[in-house]
């Protein structure tokens, strides 16, 4: 196969934000709101059925792959109302023979009502709920812009989602608080019948003068090559040792009761690199790029953490979308991820369940002062250790063509594979 093909096989990943960063809640972490000083003043923060028609047509067309998935983001998509994803799902429609199409929509699930669910489950909508655990951590962060906490709200659409039976999942935001409570999050969303999880961890820095010039109030990209000048992360930025302390509690009980029915995007990503597979998030891929981010005029951008000016691509109304990826590849966003990596990183142990790490976040210099380290390192390094005897294990249980969930078994006493399943000749 020429190198050509094999880079087309692999396709391309947009996250869009039909509303841009408009939303009706203002978190202490966002990192996309700030955005709204790369537009002008009187922007109409809507995408324009043109936009959104060339983007549907690009995107299913750029896509090797029998499933297509469109993410819908934002700010807050859903502020555009329900008639907006209806047109959505009518533009998907004439791709729909040849192509199973995919819809995930990220939501604060303020706006939720039973007409929205009722849409959402009529069409296949997965949906991602931002909630950051119980109330008092939830509402730590996540304000509206009266400063009242958002929580009971959130849970009424949460409600509103499970008594329609749509499929949905949590996405939990780790700030500096909420990462000395792991437990306390962790069973909350089991408690609450959520059993697909995912964890994110918040790094952010505080701004350069350059940035405040633009009207930014964080810090852009750490440039990788050479030393950060600037190292000073928010107050609301997880401190990186007890990020690894967060994910090595919440695992060691959900390895010992959880595995099976309940779900933790983390852990199966590290499952997945472990038995060999290519790791299906960008910042734990070897190289990046194929993730980008498309705002709400078409503009398209490098990826979701790097829109800003110099990263811009091009726009869907004059530019192929597949092509302006292309490009951005070969000039070299994405495979820069693996060729900056300092030696601290390449002669790594667990070099492979991480590389490195998202580059945006990579502003941390190595014990031996290299430039280019994660500034998650020191916890991410304590997770993937900690979990390899665990992983070992699931390993030998899907070799062997057993349910991985046998690894509860394990944990108090020895557990000898034969290669026969339960009930087995």
């Amino acid at each position: 196969m020429s190198e050509h093909s094999e880079t087309a096989t692999l396709g391309i990943h947009v996250l869009a934000k039909p509303i841009g960063p408009v939303c009706d809640i203002k978190c202490d972490y966002c990192f996309y709101l700030e955005k709204r000083a790369l537009f002008a003043s009187d922007e109409p923060y809507r995408m324009p059925d043109a936009v959104l028609a060339k983007y549907i047509e690009q995107y299913v067309e750029a896509q090797p792959t029998p499933v297509v998935e469109f993410v819908w983001h934002g700010g807050e998509p859903t502020l555009l109302g329900v008639d907006f994803f209806r047109r959505v799902v009518e533009l998907q429609a004439p791709y729909r023979a040849r192509k199973e199409i995919r819809n995930t929509l990220q939501t604060n699930a303020l706006s939720l009502d039973d007409e929205w669910c009722a849409f959402f489950k009529a069409n296949d909508f997965f949906i991602g709920v931002s909630l950051d655990g119980p109330q008092d951590i939830h509402d730590r962060y996540r304000k509206d812009r009266h400063g009242v906490g958002t929580f009971e709200r959130v849970m009424a659409g949460v409600r509103l989602l499970q008594k329609h039976q749509v499929e949905f999942n949590a996405l939990a935001c780790v700030g500096r608080d909420t990462a000395y409570r792991p437990l306390d999050v962790y069973r909350f969303f089991k408690d609450a019948g959520i059993h697909y999880i995912q964890f994110t961890p918040i790094v952010e820095r505080m701004p350069a003068p350059a940035m405040q010039t633009l009207g930014l109030w964080l810090a852009s990209p750490a440039t990788l090559d050479r030393e950060e000048p600037n190292t000073e992360v928010t107050p609301w930025t997880v401190e990186p040792e007890k990020y690894g302390d967060f994910l090595i509690a919440i695992y060691e009980e959900w390895v010992r009761k959880d595995v099976g029915t309940t779900f933790v995007m983390n852990f199966e990503w590290a499952l997945t690199v472990w038995v060999g597979e290519p790791s299906p998030v960008c910042i734990f891929s070897k190289t990046c790029g194929r993730a980008v981010a498309m705002e709400h005029d078409g503009s398209v951008f490098a990826c979701d953490h790097y829109v800003y000016p110099e990263y811009k691509l091009g726009n869907v109304l004059v530019d192929n979308l597949g092509e302006m990826v292309e490009r951005s590849v070969a000039s070299g966003f994405g495979p820069h991820k693996e060729t900056t990596l300092p030696r601290y990183c390449r002669e790594c142990e667990v070099k492979e369940a991480c590389w490195g790490g998202c580059p945006k976040h990579r502003f941390a210099t190595t014990p031996d002062g290299e430039p280019g380290l994660h500034y998650l390192c020191a916890g991410y390094k304590k997770f993937f250790r900690h979990i390899r005897k665990y992983l070992r294990a699931m390993g030998t249980l899907i070799e062997n063509d057993l349910p991985v969930s046998y690894v509860m078994q394990a944990i108090d006493a020895p557990l000898i594979v034969t290669g026969r399943k339960p009930g087995g000749g």
